[in-house]
């Protein structure tokens, strides 16, 4: 106990040896946590995929989907093409009419959704094949939308899942109902069916006449092509950076390539030669999607209710035709009905490299946590710091002079016991009253930052279109306001110790906040950690050199500044010239707003504005408040 007695800590905080340790820390912290995503793909740190659940036998059984089953999907098809120019309820009628005939239940749901003065508005098409040999407890959805993620006609896909629902009415072996469902589109329209089918759904959306059991897993089909393909690309990233279940990709993976002979994709990456610098750009590609939060396909909106979605999606010009798809989700369906139970044996934390390698939350995780701790490490050493500053300045003044203050004449020698005693209690005191005025003060200043960053969150997401791109501007410069107005309302308060207290508090704040959001979405933490490294080395009283590094870094990492150069390096990529990049940038943040408020408001998605304007955003504005306060004070 005598190690941890008040006057150890009193000499502990005193000691100027421990004061020069932690920024150091904090650096390596940083460094490792960088290298440890970059030696992510070597062999020695990542596993091939496997199967865990051994129930589910991908690629164990003869798919019989083909033959004069390409003739219905061509008679389909053309009858689907006297209506593609008509108005959607007339796509509608002619898949409700195609289902009945096919003896299936069918029913509609409409819905209608509102983002940025846009409405949204659709019906979707369903249809519940009950299983023969099954009690109605447990059931799987085949999607497909009339329109993909990237507005294209996905008319070849629909007219396959018609004929796929057809061909699985024929067979008694299904232990799971199949449900069909036909979207208008891929943005809302599942979402509306989701939310109805688990009853979480708002006025705005119809509820369903049709149900069935506990939904086990989903797949999208999207094949927008019009000729054959060489390629079937897999989205598996949920809503929030969400995943479904490892061993759901890794079953149509198996079928896809091992049974049917289709290469297979992940996060766009085409011909992937297994190589190092290959296996890095899917991580970070999947890590860039993951940290978004935003849905990749229909089977992203799946995910809040753990029912495992994947979407597969058609791609470059080869020589597999729709009935080579047909099979792999013949295949697909055929393991997840021999499902016992839902998905739990493998994985649903992790980063995928290539479509036969991964990496496990265990081993990619400590890189997050480290650029996390550098955080809670220099709040840490800030607050034994503010101690020492008050032992030093009793009164609170910002006097850098000696360390101890001299006793004062007489003290302990002409004055009785007592009377010493009770100067001494008076500088405790006054001491306590110091201590606790500069925390008061730097709790305040910090809750209401983050106060503030509700306001922009708010404005974004119910401004219109048009309002936007104000609205940014607007914004953007109230940003680098904003510290200023501070420093002005609140100078009285802002002396060194506060400062010290100020910059603990908002770092302590963001290393918990960053460490608890690594275990939900790893890349968010990652690259906001990253983003928010130069807060940590911000001076409160530093000379010109360490000022004029910090003050642009700063700028540069401001949340408003850095969608700008995320933009400028998109399309730089495309080799436009630098008037035509700031033209289509300048057309291009209204509609990343836009699409980050329907994310909010039809998604659910939290994570990315959430996290930008409440944790990263006020952090910024803190790191500008100690930038301005170290001007008053630089040697």
């Amino acid at each position: 106990m005598a190690l941890l007695s008040p006057t150890v800590l009193q000499r502990i905080r005193r000691d100027p040896r421990i004061h020069r340790i932690p920024p150091y820390l904090s650096a390596l912290c940083i460094l490792v946590g960088v290298a440890w995503i970059l030696l992510l793909p070597l062999d020695r740190n990542s596993r091939r995929t496997y199967i865990s659940e051994n129930a589910l036998l991908p690629g164990q059984v003869h798919t019989y989907f083909g033959g004069s089953e390409q003739n219905v999907y061509r008679a389909y098809k053309q009858e689907l093409e006297s209506v593609t120019e008509e108005p959607y309820s007339e796509v509608s009628e002619k898949l409700q009419s195609i289902l009945r005939l096919n003896g299936l239940k069918t029913a509609t749901q409409t819905y209608e959704y509102e983002s940025s003065g846009e409405k949204y508005t659709g019906e979707n098409v369903y249809s519940v094949l009950h299983a023969p040999r099954g009690d109605g407890t447990e059931a799987v959805v085949l999607v497909v939308a009339w329109k993909n993620m990237n507005g294209e006609s996905n008319l070849n896909g629909v007219a396959l899942v018609l004929t796929l629902a057809r061909y699985f009415r024929r067979w008694s072996l299904w232990s799971k109902d199949i449900i069909i469902l036909f979207t208008p589109e891929s943005f809302a329209g599942p979402k509306a069916w989701v939310d109805a089918y688990h009853e979480t759904h708002g006025h705005n959306v119809g509820s369903l006449s049709l149900k069935s059991g506990a939904l086990q897993g989903a797949v999208a089909v999207d094949f927008p092509l019009n000729h054959r393909f060489s390629n079937l690309h897999i989205s598996y990233d949920g809503t929030n950076g969400q995943l479904p279940n490892l061993d759901l990709i890794n079953t149509a993976v198996s079928i896809a390539s091992g049974q049917m002979g289709i290469s297979t994709s992940i996060q766009g990456m085409h011909n992937h030669d297994d190589s190092y610098k290959m296996r890095l750009r899917t991580l970070l590609s999947g890590m860039g999607s993951q940290a978004t939060g935003y849905a990749t396909g229909p089977h992203s909106v799946f995910m809040p209710y753990h029912v495992d979605a994947i979407t597969l999606t058609t791609e470059g010009e080869g020589w597999q035709d729709e009935m080579a798809l047909g099979r792999a989700v013949e295949g697909i369906f055929r393991s997840l009905n021999n499902l016992l139970e839902h998905f739990h044996q493998s994985f649903f934390f992790y980063l995928l490299m290539h479509t036969n390698r991964f990496v496990s939350i265990g081993t990619y995780l400590p890189s997050a946590m480290l650029i996390a701790a550098n955080f809670t490490i220099t709040a840490i050493a800030l607050w034994i710091k503010s101690g020492s500053l008050l032992n030093a300045h009793p009164t609170g003044e910002d006097d850098p002079g000696s360390e101890e203050r001299p006793p004062k004449e007489g003290l302990g020698k002409g004055k009785s016991g007592a009377e010493g005693q009770s100067h001494l209690k008076v500088d405790q005191s006054s001491h306590s009253a110091s201590e606790g005025s500069d925390l008061l003060a730097s709790c305040t200043i910090v809750l209401v930052v983050h106060m503030l960053g509700i306001l922009p969150f708010y404005l974004f997401n119910h401004a219109t279109g048009k309002q936007l791109s104000t609205l940014f501007t607007i914004i953007e410069l109230t940003t680098f306001a904003v510290p200023s107005l501070i420093m002005m309302v609140a100078s009285s308060y802002l002396q060194r110790n506060a400062l010290v207290l100020i910059k603990s508090v908002s770092l302590l704040f963001l290393g918990l906040f960053l460490s608890a959001l690594a275990t939900l979405n790893f890349p968010l933490s990652l690259f906001v950690g990253i983003l928010c490294s130069p807060l940590t080395f911000i001076p409160i009283k530093r000379s010109w050199l360490s000022l004029a590094i910090l003050v642009p870094l700063h700028a540069l990492t401001s949340p408003t500044i850095m969608l700008r150069l995320l933009l400028l390096v998109a399309l730089r990529s495309s080799g436009s010239g630098m008037a035509q990049i700031f033209s289509q940038m300048n057309q291009q943040i209204p509609e990343k707003l836009a699409s980050v408020a329907f994310a909010w408001n039809v998604w659910g998605t939290w994570v990315i504005g959430v996290v930008v304007w409440v944790v990263w955003w006020p952090a910024w504005v803190v790191g500008g408040v100690l930038l301005r306060s170290s001007w008053r004070l630089i040697e």
